[in-house]
C-alpha cells in the first residue's frame, strides 16, 4: 500500500496539480474562445464545415444524406475509436492477451494502470479547469460533460499505445521496431486531430492530454516494467 502512494498516488496528485494550473492558465490568457481556434475553424472550413454562429452544430441537425468530405470518413472511426466504452475494452482486452503471452501479472495490469493513472489526473483536473468547448466550431457529435481540458481520449490513447509500445520493447517482440513508432505517435497523433477536427477540442486540450498521457505511461513503464 505504502508503495501504491508513494509510485502513484502522490505523483498522481502533483501531475492534477500542474494540469489545473495549466488549464486555468491558458483560460485566463487566451480566453473561452482563443486565438487557436481560429486554425480550427480554418481547417474545417476548408473541409465543407464553414464557422458557425451561435454555437456548434451538433449531430441531429447535420444532413446524414449529404456527403461527408474525406477527413470526415477519416475522423469519425478514429473519434470512436478512441471512446470511452471502447478504451475500456481495449485495455481489458490488451491485459488479457498480455497475460496470455507473458504469464507476467506486472506486464499484464501495466495497460490498465496507464489508463486507471490518466483517467483520474484526468477527470480531477478537467473538474478543476471547466474550460467550455470550442465555440463557433462544426461538430457532428455531442460532447462530453466534462472540462475540454485537457483531452480524455487523448491522453487515453497516448498511455494505452505508449504501454503497449513499451511492452513489445520489453519482450523483444517481433516487429517491435516496426510497430513501436506507430503505437507510440501515428495512432495517438491520428486520434488528436480527430478530436480537433471534429470540434470536440481546443488544440491545447490534445496537447496537454498528450502530454499525460506520456506521464501515466513513463510512471507504469518505471514502476511495473
Amino acid at each position: 500500500m505504502r508503495r501504491v502512494l508513494r509510485s502513484f498516488v502522490l505523483p498522481g496528485l502533483g501531475a492534477i496539480a500542474v494540469l489545473a494550473a495549466a488549464g486555468r492558465a491558458v483560460r485566463l490568457v487566451g480566453g473561452d474562445d482563443p486565438r487557436e481556434d481560429g486554425a480550427v475553424r480554418a481547417l474545417q472550413g476548408a473541409s465543407g464545415h464553414p464557422p458557425v454562429d451561435g454555437g456548434a452544430v451538433e449531430d441531429d441537425s447535420v444532413d446524414r444524406a449529404e456527403p461527408r468530405e474525406p477527413l470526415d470518413r477519416i475522423t469519425a472511426p478514429l473519434s470512436w475509436y478512441s471512446g470511452v466504452p471502447q478504451t475500456i475494452a481495449n485495455g481489458a482486452l490488451w491485459c488479457g492477451v498480455t497475460w496470455v503471452l507473458t504469464r507476467d501479472r506486472r506486464s499484464a495490469i501495466a495497460p490498465a494502470a496507464a489508463l486507471a493513472l490518466e483517467t483520474a489526473c484526468f477527470v480531477a483536473s478537467a473538474a478543476l479547469v471547466g474550460r467550455p468547448r470550442p465555440q463557433g466550431v462544426w461538430r457532428p457529435e455531442p460532447p462530453h460533460a466534462t472540462s475540454s481540458f485537457p483531452s480524455g481520449h487523448t491522453a487515453a490513447s497516448v498511455a494505452l499505445h505508449t504501454t503497449l509500445a513499451d511492452l513489445l520493447d520489453r519482450y523483444d517482440a517481433r516487429g517491435a521496431r516496426t510497430l513501436g513508432p506507430v503505437l507510440r505517435y501515428a495512432i495517438p497523433a491520428a486520434i488528436a486531430f480527430s478530436r480537433i477536427h471534429r470540434g470536440q477540442h481546443h488544440i491545447s486540450d490534445t496537447v496537454a492530454g498528450a502530454l499525460l498521457g506520456r506521464w501515466s505511461a513513463g510512471v507504469v513503464r518505471r514502476e511495473l516494467l
